[in-house]
């Protein structure tokens, strides 16, 4: 047989038995087609939710709210389904290299949830006093709503036209969940009903002399148009007055509505609930929250265990701090002394509460200094430490990041309560602050939306335990990197961890082993030094958004352990910099994806060792 005729011989036998035979070029060829085709979905999906667009800084149907109707969520999931159905039809899982297997991964985990969204979407409260859109879209509004020119302040009216119609929307599930008797706890009906009366006070709503968040944005916005020239001030004059008349027309009515509809509704709440257990497939329900919350198959009984285990190995390292600082009481002596001395506090007024941001921003700023000692990938975008706006401020209710744009045109945001400097000590200041910014939040967050060579969906996808995981792993990192001079602020770092494990304990306490609320704050009080106004929000927290609270713990300790397992396997060859690369270049993860993706380092390190 001649050379030509043995190959083709091959060839044909290759064929008859589907052996694949793709050259390097042609194996490349299909992951930048994945690529390409997931970021066609993926911006299918971005141009459904305005609002998802408006978060990422753009400007795409930036007149139009999201649909919130529960018929539109079943579209989604519907739109889910069938790109789930031609994935696998256009693609070949093992013809792709590991990235494009892990994108192929992501995309069907992500339908996975979003067909089990649907499913419990009746139970998940739609109004609440953390996350409920009540307070989300003006915030959104006056946060994200950038105004460049008069037609960007046009669609900024016409948004707040639609919220009679989304609020009617969200109105109508919450009536048909509370016909089912789901309804959250009376406290987090008061606390919405107080949110709602608090975004309409002011002018134009009354005759004070104060002005409502909402229109002293507006206005703001406009006057800044006329300082750029955008616009004359005969057209600020005339939308200053379409905004007053649209506020008093729309957006008070829909406000006056949800505070009916709590008024109503008040009577028929649990004034001492226990947790989610208490409806109907809640114990179902809470399983499937606490797998979203830390991608995994953990059982409650299983989180609450390990919880209990973490609470006492960190309150043997607290008994060493108090020891350290050689303070004369048991360690409940020590939490009383953390939570009451004046020294751990800064004062309860505007000084004060400016003193707190000021610091953090300190403590951020010296430790950025530091990163490209631990990274290799740095974050480009800015970092901003603010106060809550006053319209969602609560005593107590704790930090949170919002990212800012892929783009940097929006820096990141680390938001701070401190409506009440007596639930904010100074101890847990300086970890919370790496947790928030950097090298936690701002710093994962951003570098995720700065990826370039994966799928865009990649670099703005979140997961729970992720996500959380790493900003508590940031926590402890930090005291690697050499901060926490203080002892009493290495003791706030501890009262910040123990935190995240007593919330392994409550949140199962609550939701599926019948604790009440009482139950939950007792339990906090007894294992941690956490103010009393900071206790039981968190607690009311839990209760309302349940699992949540479990994903950062055991995403820390996921990725504590996989960093264990590489300084063991590879010893000497172990690079720090390299594993928080790793972690942090592939855009956020469910743990057992990590888990993958850390193997297969170390594998690789191995082979090449």
């Amino acid at each position: 047989m001649t050379t030509k005729a043995h190959l083709s011989f091959l060839f044909m036998l290759f064929l008859l038995l589907g052996i694949s035979c793709q050259a390097p070029e042609e194996k490349e060829d299909i992951n930048e087609k994945l690529t390409s085709w997931l970021d066609e979905k993926h911006e299918e999906s971005l141009q459904n939710s305005p609002l998802r667009l408006t978060a990422l800084g753009r400007k795409d149907r930036y007149d139009q709210l999201d649909d919130m109707s529960l018929e539109a969520l079943k579209e989604e999931a519907k739109w889910m389904q069938e790109s789930v159905d031609e994935l696998k039809a256009e693609f070949t899982y093992e013809d792709l290299d590991q990235q494009g297997q892990l994108s192929y991964d992501l995309w069907m985990y992500q339908n996975d949830m979003k067909q089990k969204e649907v499913k419990y979407a009746p139970m998940e409260y739609v109004f609440d006093q953390m996350t409920s859109i009540h307070t989300r879209l003006p915030n959104m509004l006056i946060n994200f709503h950038k105004v460049d020119s008069l037609e960007d302040m046009q669609a900024y009216i016409s948004r707040v036209e639609k919220m009679g119609k989304a609020t009617d929307q969200l109105l109508d599930r919450a009536k048909s969940q509370a016909e089912n008797n789901i309804l959250p706890p009376r406290f987090a009906l008061e606390i919405v009903q107080k949110q709602a009366k608090s975004l309409i006070q002011g002018q134009p709503f009354d005759e004070s002399e104060e002005t409502s968040a909402i229109y002293e944005d507006m206005s703001k916005k406009i006057e800044a148009l006329v300082e750029n020239e955008s616009i004359s001030e005969e057209k600020a004059e005339e939308l200053k007055t379409s905004s007053q008349e649209t506020l008093l027309k729309v957006f008070k009515p829909s406000y006056e509505k949800l505070i009916a509809w709590t008024e109503k509704e008040l009577p028929n709440t649990e004034e001492t609930p226990t947790g989610i257990s208490r409806h109907d497939n809640g114990s179902d329900y809470y399983d499937y929250k606490l797998s979203v919350s830390t991608t995994t198959e953990l059982t409650a009984d299983e989180i609450h265990n390990i919880g209990l285990e973490e609470v006492k190995r960190i309150k043997e390292e607290m008994k060493s701090i108090k020891e350290e600082v050689e303070f004369d009481g048991d360690l409940q002596a020590f939490f009383k002394f953390i939570n009451e001395d004046e020294q751990f506090y800064f004062p309860n007024t505007d000084e004060g509460r400016q003193a707190y941001l000021d610091e953090a921003t300190m403590f951020i700023d010296e430790i950025t200094k530091k990163l490209p000692d631990y990274f290799g990938i740095l974050p480009k975008a800015d970092l901003e430490v603010k106060r809550v706006e006053a319209f969602r401020e609560q005593d107590g209710a704790p930090q949170h990041y919002m990212a800012g744009t892929p783009d940097g045109s929006r820096a990141g945001t680390y938001y701070v309560h401190l409506s009440d400097m007596t639930s904010m000590p100074k101890t847990t200041l300086e970890g919370v602050a790496y947790h928030e910014g950097n090298p936690g939040h701002h710093m994962q967050i951003s570098i995720a939306q700065e990826l370039e060579d994966i799928p865009k969906f990649r670099t703005q996808g979140g997961y729970n335990a992720y996500v959380e995981g790493w900003a508590l792993y940031s926590e402890k990192l930090a005291k690697e990197m050499g901060q926490y001079e203080n002892p009493y602020y290495d003791f706030g770092r501890l009262v910040n961890e123990i935190w995240r494990a007593i919330r392994l304990v409550v949140d199962t306490g609550l939701h599926s082993k019948g604790w009440t609320e009482a139950d939950a704050i007792q339990y906090f009080s007894e294992n941690s030094s956490v103010s009393k106004g900071a206790i039981q929000a968190e607690v009311r927290r839990y209760m309302v958004i349940p699992g949540q609270a479990t994903g950062y713990k055991i995403g820390m300790l996921k990725i504590g352990e996989l960093r264990e397992k590489a300084e063991t396997e590879l010893g000497e060859d172990f690079d720090i910099k390299a594993f928080h690369d790793l972690i942090l270049g592939s855009g956020a993860l469910p743990l057992n994806l990590l888990e993958q993706q850390v193997d297969s380092w170390i594998a690789e390190n191995k082979n090449a060792a």
